[in-house]
């Protein structure tokens, strides 16, 4: 079982003098999507919050659950229960939304929950196994599997993720 770490892990970013990671690798968020881990660099994460701590307002889509504000930024907040699921998300006591700062924006990801921060060095990511080149685009926010205590994490480039745009028969696609 997995415990939500929302408050201790938006302890360890808003930490100014946390220990910068080593060398040999990188430290990634890791949190729980549709049944499956994720991981993200941790490097992209803003902020962590309950979904229920958010000021939300504005109207909801079927994705895009609506735009909130915290601390002054306003961002829309993207359910990945629904992009990952083929289920109507529940509102649970361990539903996160992970503040990103992309590229482009900073946006809010809902996910069923905050797991971890981990350290992955390169020797300890994998390609995913059948995940052939002609996936193309549609696959390109997949950069491997991640091994650690046991643990199997998708690795995900956010940046790639959250530029993926739902077509109207439900699937994802690169946009």
């Amino acid at each position: 079982m997995y415990s939500t770490v929302s408050h201790s892990a938006a302890a360890v970013i808003e930490q100014p003098d946390a220990a910068p990671a080593p060398a040999a690798g990188r430290q990634y968020l890791t949190f729980r999507l549709a049944g499956m881990e994720y991981a993200l660099d941790f490097s992209r994460v803003q902020e962590l919050r309950p979904y229920k701590s958010l000021e939300r307002f504005a109207s909801e889509g079927e994705m895009i659950n609506g735009v909130a504000a915290a601390r002054g930024v306003i961002m829309p907040i993207v359910d990945m229960r629904i992009a990952f699921g083929q289920r109507a998300p529940m509102l649970e006591e361990a539903t996160d939304v992970i503040i990103l700062k992309l590229s482009s924006c900073v946006m809010g990801m809902v996910v069923d929950g905050v797991t971890d921060v981990v350290t992955l060095s390169a020797q300890q990511i994998r390609p995913i196994p059948g995940l052939n080149a002609g996936a193309g685009e549609a696959a390109a926010y997949l950069l491997g599997l991640g091994e650690v205590g046991g643990r199997r994490l998708i690795l995900v480039d956010i940046d790639s993720l959250m530029s993926i745009r739902k077509n109207a028969e439900g699937a994802l696609a690169a946009g």
